[in-house]
């Protein structure tokens, strides 16, 4: 069931972005590389410490 749900919700992301335009595209891409990059690097440093 969540493999459904997956699916569907990737579905619906591609053609949103789809319909985007490029630039759109590109600083949404770049908004969430940069938060999950800052969520790893929080990661890191809390399993260094703890």
């Amino acid at each position: 069931m969540s493999l459904v749900v997956l699916l569907l919700g990737m579905g619906i992301l591609m053609g949103a972005a789809a319909h985007t335009s490029l630039t759109v595209f590109t600083v949404a891409a770049a908004g969430i590389a940069l938060w999950l990059i800052a969520f790893a690097v929080r990661e890191r440093i809390g399993r260094h410490r703890g």
